[in-house]
């Protein structure tokens, strides 16, 4: 298909070797389908863009709470790999046989943070400021779809305030929308992954706590091979890459821990 031009009774030993050579690049380049947690979708432009420039494999990208990923892989969407924002879906996918044994791994440790776009919202204190009760809306990821979520009502838990709040307490579908409330003014503060905060994209530095990691379960997030892209080698390839000293370079400094 790559020669048809060529007349192969007439020259069958250069028609060969043009044929290996053309199909050489087709061999070993491709597209993966990445489903990625939505708190890493800005660190994700960055790495895909890297990833691309290293050979000739491309990415397409889906982003969205992990717990909406998982319930689509498990409904067939193709996707080839999964970048969660936790552990459990990367196992119980490999346990449903939907991803490629042993393949799982931990590409980034999230950082949770309380957050404000006013500069005296949050004191040093975070406990303090929750304790106060200076505020009318607190955002938190759904806890039950997304990770950080389940984090910040660790800590509220933790700390002693969850029930005294819940009331004021407003939840994003996942830790983007968290961030997006308090971002736009819908709530005073929230909890969010550290990340946003650092992005370069966030025009108000305003103040924040970063909460204390024996408060909270690690939010260790793992990447997974699904069974779609056991054979693609775009994935394999990028779940390489995510694992080189570059990659782990960015992801540190958009504000996650690596192991």
């Amino acid at each position: 298909m790559l020669n048809r031009g060529i007349d192969m009774g007439v020259r069958p030993l250069l028609s060969l070797a043009l044929l290996v050579c053309l199909a050489v690049p087709s061999a070993f380049a491709g597209d993966a389908l990445i489903a990625v947690a939505t708190n890493f979708s800005e660190v994700m432009e960055r790495l895909e863009s890297d990833f691309e420039k290293t050979g000739d494999h491309t990415l397409t990208v889906t982003t969205g709470s992990t717990g909406k990923l998982y319930a689509q892989i498990r409904n067939g969407a193709p996707f080839d790999v999964l970048l969660a924002a936790d552990q459990r879906r990367p196992e119980l996918l490999e346990e449903e046989s939907r991803a490629v044994g042993g393949s799982c791994f931990t590409y980034a440790v999230g950082r949770l943070t309380l957050w404000s776009p006013d500069v005296k919202r949050v004191s040093a204190d975070g406990s303090a400021t929750l304790r106060a009760g200076a505020f009318r809306k607190l955002a938190i990821a759904n806890p039950d779809l997304a990770p950080y979520g389940a984090a910040a009502r660790e800590t509220l838990t933790v700390l002693g305030h969850f029930d005294k709040l819940h009331a004021r307490i407003v939840r994003g579908e996942n830790v983007g929308q968290a961030h997006a409330l308090v971002a736009t003014g819908n709530a005073d503060l929230g909890f969010v992954a550290l990340s946003y905060v650092l992005s370069p994209r966030n025009k108000h530095t305003g103040s924040r706590w970063d909460v204390p990691q024996e408060l909270y379960t690690p939010i260790r997030q793992d990447a997974v091979l699904l069974k779609h892209g056991a054979a693609n080698p775009a994935a394999r390839a990028f779940l390489v890459f995510l694992r080189t000293d570059a990659a782990r370079a960015i992801i540190e400094d958009f504000g996650y821990g690596v192991d």
